[in-house]
């Protein structure tokens, strides 16, 4: 058995509140992903030789991890680190919660905690031994482990106050799109239930918690192209081209408008469904990613020490 979306009118678009954060957001990922590529591009002949080889390279001097550029990589990624904690100590220190929201604070967090990974391996000129290659393969874990952290934190309702919502005021939010939806005339109910269904709580119940996380995530990786069906059976042939079959927005605003409720009704209900396998693996989450991170910090000291000690830097 299956727990279908139900359907029903049309809403204004909601403006995005969120907005500029994206923006920010967006900035902040291009800017990252710049100066890697920047650093790569200029050290890849040197970056891809062995150990033995690249003594002999005439950017050795400058990318070895004392040198100029590989010592201030070094530097950058410890800062990036330094950071990245912040967001640890935003929940204890009073004038750093007032300052934006928890999920914003998330977002930087994650693009901190996979850049740093990296310009620390371009520090290590990506030779990972002893105390460093340790702390390195820990952070590796650390930035793994805060992307499916970013995912499940998405997953757990919560108002704008960032309180998680309780069970009556999910339900009162799903009847709300209910009724947004109620009279549109774009596409038969049938097709929208069919486009847009969520297992039901009891065949998620019987899940394993990793089994539940990997039914959610496919779902939302099938409804894209959920969206884009929906899209090919209103849009002209011009159009479903100019969208790349359906998944990119269409100029039809009320096509889109129809969608994004569906859309908005067929999250929550996904996320009613697993709510409780979420908040189960969310807590086992933050059991494993503090201590890893933790792990690192004690490594990432040492390795500096032991550098300083021995006149590295």
């Amino acid at each position: 058995m299956t727990t279908n979306v139900s359907i029903r009118p049309i809403a204004q678009p909601v403006e995005d509140a969120d907005r500029g954060h994206h923006i920010r957001l967006a900035a902040a990922w291009a800017v990252a992903i710049s100066f890697l590529l920047l650093v790569g591009a200029y050290g890849f002949d040197y970056y891809t030789l062995s150990s033995a080889e690249k003594p002999l390279s005439p950017k050795h001097a400058l990318l070895r991890p004392s040198g100029p550029i590989g010592l201030k990589l070094g530097i950058l990624g410890v800062v990036m680190f330094s950071v990245i904690y912040l967001y640890y100590f935003r929940k204890r220190w009073g004038w750093l919660k007032g300052i934006g929201l928890t999920k914003h604070w998330l977002d930087f967090h994650i693009v901190l905690g996979i850049t740093a990974p990296i310009v620390i391996a371009f520090h290590a000129t990506f030779k990972f031994r002893g105390i460093a290659g340790m702390a390195f393969w820990i952070m590796f874990l650390v930035a793994l482990s805060g992307v499916v952290g970013r995912y499940l934190y998405a997953q757990i309702p919560r108002r704008l106050n960032e309180v998680e919502m309780n069970w009556q005021e999910l339900q009162d939010e799903q009847l709300a799109l209910t009724s947004q939806l109620a009279k549109q005339q774009m596409f038969p109910t049938g097709t929208l239930v069919a486009a847009f269904h969520v297992p039901d709580t009891e065949m998620v119940r019987h899940k394993s918690a990793m089994g539940a996380l990997l039914w959610m995530f496919s779902l939302d990786l099938a409804r894209p192209f959920r969206v884009a069906t929906l899209r090919r059976r209103v849009l002209s042939f011009g159009g479903v081209i100019l969208t790349l079959g359906g998944l990119f927005k269409s100029r039809n605003e009320e096509l889109e408008r129809v969608i994004q409720t569906v859309r908005q009704q067929a999250a929550l209900s996904k996320r009613m469904v697993f709510l409780s396998r979420t908040q189960h693996v969310f807590r086992l989450w933050h059991v494993i990613h503090r201590p890893f991170s933790y792990a690192f910090v004690v490594l990432a000291i040492l390795h500096i020490a032991t550098a300083m000690l021995f006149g590295y830097m």
